[in-house]
């Protein structure tokens, strides 16, 4: 059974009027590979921020390899695993 690498529960992010990250849900197991796919505008990028702890939601909860990427934003850590690993690695384990 693989662990779950990211998890992402009604995660909302919004500049002002606009809402660039509208309560999006989904799971990625360690291993599996995600791509963000749609137009421009469609949040991507910024769901992208909240994931890296560039960016704090504005709702819900992301975690990625087990934290929270709001707690860990607001000490200061980016995420990674235990090497070191920065994002380019979010997925995988070592």
């Amino acid at each position: 059974m693989s662990k779950e690498a990211i998890v992402s529960h009604e995660l909302a992010y919004w500049y002002g009027d606009l809402v660039a990250v509208d309560h999006v849900s989904f799971t990625v197991a360690e291993g599996e590979i995600l791509g963000f796919l749609g137009p421009n505008g469609a949040g991507k990028s910024t769901t992208v921020k909240i994931l890296t702890g560039q960016l704090r939601p504005k709702s819900g909860r992301a975690d990625v390899l087990g934290m929270d990427v709001d707690y860990q934003n607001r000490q200061g850590v980016v995420a990674g695993d235990e090497k070191g690993q920065g994002v380019h690695l979010l997925i995988q384990r070592r």
